[in-house]
Order: structure tokens, then sequence, then C-alpha cells
């Protein structure tokens, strides 16, 4: 029964109303709802002030999450991407509020030995866990931020303190994850709902890979450590031991998509940590958002899968067919046809009726470029309803671990052996019957521009990535780790699909209106007509945001470059 599956984050937002509703717990600082000499004195009390954290975890709840970076094109241009943005004067990610919960964790982590219970390093590793998840995410919109460790209040001079360099506060972050790793409980073992060793390790694994990285192509130095911690975190997980391995039932037509429209991912082999949602108790409603959400995926990643042979475009034998949207996706790796809509998919079924997506519904809210992205979104009408979706969210999955495995490991040796790729991309290569990646592939010289020259093994890794994880939200921070803002200067990074003379006759004999579709010189939709030269500029300055005039004002803290 579903029911059973019930984690922490069911739990927790029903316990912290019952237990906290009227001390702030969420809204102001710990010293507000807690009575230091009362609290701190069991492991209850540890684990009711660690529940405060985990609605923070990442949870995959809207496959909308790309849209600011080169795969998506939302309606809405993004403001940063388009050059538009301006820095606020306040807030902006910098506010009180939004380092609240490192002030939080630091709190509780000045006292929480002070509890009578052997379990007390445990919610130490928690966290610690989420401490480290904040810093990251700090460190990534900033760069350089204050390090703060240890607890404060509003007279403390750290409050303002200097700016400290990102990569020793990403030492920092990496030391917390390892602390996690170490001191929570093993996998099976936690109690229910709560971290784990293995989601210490994905996390490890993802952050790691993304320090790592973003060290050697911004030549900040030291980027061997943070790779090592990718890998051997990914290691653990990939053991034969560990229970994880990729969802499959034998059908490379449906399960990449069906892997994502599961309403129980409790004994999914490839979870390592899932959001629960259960109906009249906490639902969400991506299924029907997702049918009306103004974006849609650009030509320049349709373009990225490979077709059949395992072969680009220009190298595979192939015919690339982009005349219709029924054509371009045959002979493809079927994750294209698992990830957007094709004519043939059905949009909605009940128990009654089917009904197939026909022309990609191009001048409405469904899609900006005719291609409409379907990855999380159940067509079954009971999903439907508005917010009363009961698909489970992936926080962690294996798949992910397994690319994060495959590029640390290439970019720490400048090379990744046979034997390591079958273990991991070809895993997820094997679960749509696509080819087996190999080290001797050939050179995809008219692949995407990263603004610099790139091992052909690496650029399939790296593809590998893009396709597997649409959506998902690591675009962007791949984007930033690779230093290549380049990849926004495309222009088919903000296309649609191809609407020739054949296919416009097709609409207007279906009675489709489509006169309001603006197309370049070449049949492709324009998405944002007001794009001079109908691409982006990147600058460099958006590697990071800015910080908000009042900070330095305030602090006298010197600006980001380039802002």
């Amino acid at each position: 029964m579903k029911i059973l599956k019930i984690t922490l984050y069911t739990f927790v937002a029903t316990l912290l109303l019952q237990s906290c509703k009227d001390d702030g717990f969420l809204d102001r600082f710990p010293k507000d709802a807690f009575s230091e000499p009362t609290f701190f004195k069991t492991e209850d009390d540890l684990l009711l002030y660690a529940n405060g954290f985990y609605d923070n975890l990442p949870a995959i709840t809207n496959y909308s999450e790309d849209n600011n970076s080169d795969v998506m094109v939302p309606r809405s241009i993004n403001d940063l991407l388009a050059g538009t943005y301006v820095i606020p004067n306040n807030g902006g990610g910098w506010a009180t509020g939004d380092w609240q919960a490192i002030r939080q964790c630091n709190y509780f982590l000045t006292r929480y030995s002070q509890a009578n219970t052997t379990n007390k390093e445990i919610y130490a590793g928690e966290v610690r866990f989420f401490r480290a998840l904040f810093y990251w995410q700090k460190v990534e919109r900033f760069g350089d931020v204050p390090l703060v460790i240890k607890d404060l209040d509003e007279t403390s001079e750290e409050l303002f303190g200097p700016r400290v360099n990102r990569n020793e506060v990403m030492d920092f972050v990496l030391e917390d994850l390892k602390f996690a790793v170490e001191n929570l409980p093993a996998k099976g073992t936690q109690k229910a709902g709560r971290l784990n060793k293995d989601v210490a390790r994905a996390l490890l694994s993802r952050v790691g890979l993304w320090e790592g990285t973003f060290r050697k192509y911004h030549a900040l130095g030291n980027h061997t450590a943070p790779l090592e911690a990718s890998v051997q975190a990914s290691l653990d997980l990939m053991a034969a031991n560990s229970g994880y391995k990729l969802y499959t039932t034998g059908d490379p037509t449906k399960d990449y998509y069906n892997l994502f429209i599961q309403q129980d991912l409790s004994n999914n082999p490839e979870n390592i940590l899932n959001r629960a949602y259960i109906l009249n108790i906490s639902t969400q409603g991506y299924s029907r958002t997702a049918t009306e959400n103004n974006t849609g995926v650009s030509k320049s990643f349709v373009e990225q899968y490979l077709f059949t042979d395992g072969k680009p475009k220009d190298l595979t034998s192939f015919t690339y067919d982009e005349s219709s949207p029924l054509k371009e996706h045959l002979n493809r790796d079927p994750r294209y046809a698992q990830t957007i809509a094709t004519p043939n998919f059905i949009w909605q079924f009940n128990s009654s009726t089917s009904t197939p997506t026909g022309l990609p519904a191009i001048g409405t809210s469904r899609t900006s470029t005719g291609y409409w992205l379907i990855k999380g979104r159940s067509s079954d009408a009971a999903q439907y309803i508005a917010n009363q979706s009961d698909i489970d969210a992936f926080i962690f999955r294996f798949g992910e671990v397994l690319l994060n495995f495959a590029e640390a490991k290439y970019e720490l040796d400048g090379t990744i052996s046979q034997t390591d790729l079958d273990r991991s991309i070809n895993l997820l290569r094997a679960r749509v019957g696509m080819p087996k990646l190999l080290t001797t592939v050939a050179n995809d010289v008219n692949g995407v521009d990263y603004g610099y020259s790139i091992a052909p093994l690496l650029r399939e890794i790296r593809r590998e990535r893009q396709v597997e994880l649409i959506g998902e939200g690591q675009r962007w921070k791949d984007i930033l780790r690779w230093k290549a803002g380049k990849l926004i200067e495309s222009a088919k990074s903000i296309l649609g699909m191809k609407l020739d003379a054949n296919l416009k006759a097709e609409y207007v004999n279906q009675g489709k209106d489509i006169n309001a579709i603006e197309t370049n010189a070449d049949g492709y939709i324009i998405v944002y007509p007001s794009v001079s030269g109908g691409k982006r500029v990147w600058n460099n300055k958006n590697y990071y945001y800015p910080l908000p005039i009042d900070q330095i004002t305030l602090a006298k803290y010197t600006q980001n470059p380039g802002w």
C-alpha cells in the first residue's frame, strides 16, 4: 500500500504544523523558536530541529527546471541570458532570510552535543549535510561568500565579515559532506524517511564533480581532490552490494518515460531518495501544468539525440528528416520519443478513450517551440486533475550517479577505460537499446560549441548527460562549471522546429491558425523575435550573479566582476 511509503517530507509538514505553528520555527531565527535551557536535551529535540531542513531537499517536481539554459526555450526570455538582468537594490539571494538556514545549522551544531543520546552525531550528520547544500548554493550563485561556522546574533561583526575565497568555502562544503557520509546510518538502518549514508554520497558525487570541474575550467587550481571525492562516492553507490541499479522492465521504448511517472518510488532500484506524494495528504500538479507551461525543448537540444547506430546526425548513415514532427524522431535514440511528444503520443487517456497529440500545438501555451517536453508528465486523466497528482519525485537517482562517475573519472585521469564506460554510461544506453559508447568514438566535428575544443570521448560523455538529465535542473550548473557560456550563443538554442510550406499546409488543412508563428529564413520557429541577430550574446559576468546594492553599501563588499 502506498500509505506505507510516506516519507519524512509529508510527516514533517504535519509535525511542524502541530508542534511549531506558534513559535515561528521557519520564519525566525532558532533562538526565537526554542528555549535553550529546555531544548537540545533529548534525541527527540535533535530530530525535531533537524526536521525543519528537510523541505529544502532538491526534489525534481517540475521538469522545466532547465529553462535558464540552451536546452529549453520558455515563452518569456530569461533576463540574465538576455542581458537585461538588473542588479537588485536588496534581496537577490543575499537578504537576511537567504542566510537564515545556514545560521540555523550553526545554531544546532553549537548545541547538539548537550543532548543525552548516543545518536547525537547522526543528527549532526544530517545538519552538516544541509549546511553543505546551502553553502554550495550560495557559492554557485555568488562565488566568494562569507564563511560563518558558528552561531551569531544580530550584533555579531561576522554577519558582515569578508567574503572568503570560493575554493576555501567549497573545501568546507566537501568536509561537511564527508562528515555526513561517516556519521549518518547505513541505508536501511535509518529512521523512516531520514537521510542515510547513500544520500550523502549522492550529494557528494554531484558536488564533487561540480566543484572539481569548476576549478579546472575556470583555472582556480586544486581540482583533483573534489573529483576524487566524486569518483569515490559514486563507486560506493555503484558497488554490487549497494542494491542500486537502473529501473528497467526490458522495454527500451517505454522504460525511460515510465521511470518519471511512477506513483511509488519506494521500491524502485534507481531511487536513492525521493519525495512521496499521497492523495488527500500531499499532492502535486505537474502532469496538468506541463500541458500548458509555456516552454519547449530547443532545436539545439533535439539535434543532440544520436541515431540508433550510435552516431550524431552528421555522421550517421540514416537520413535526418526534419520536415515533420513524425519523421524527425525516426531512427533516433528512444529517449527522444519518451521526452518530446510525437504526433502519436497519447497525451490523455481514461478507461474509455485516448487522445493522441497530433501536430504540435504551436502558438499555444503547450509548447513554445513545437517540441513539447513530456518527461515526468503522465497522460492518465486522474493525474490531470489540478493539484491532485500523486506521482513521486526523485531527489537523487542512480542514473545521475553513473553520469557523475564517468565524467569525474575522465576529468581526473584525462581518459576512461571501456570497463568504466560499460559500468556507467553504457548501462544507461542499454536501458533504451542504444549501442555502447566506445573509447574510440569518432569526433562530432559539428557538435555544440563549448567555446573551446574537447576530446571526442568527453564530448559524448557530456552529450549523454544532456540527454539523460534533460529538465532535471542540472544544465545551468553544467554550463557554469564547464565555463561554457558559449552554448548560450547558439542560434538554435532559442529556435523551435522547422515549419516549412508543406507542414504549414497540414496545419491549415486541419483548421489551425498559425499565421502568428514567426520563422527565420531556414524555416525554424522564432520564439524571441526581439533578439537582435537571432541569437543571444553571452557575457562572462553571468558566471556569477551580482550582489545587491545594499550589501555593497553595508559591508563594503566588492561587486562581482563585470557587474
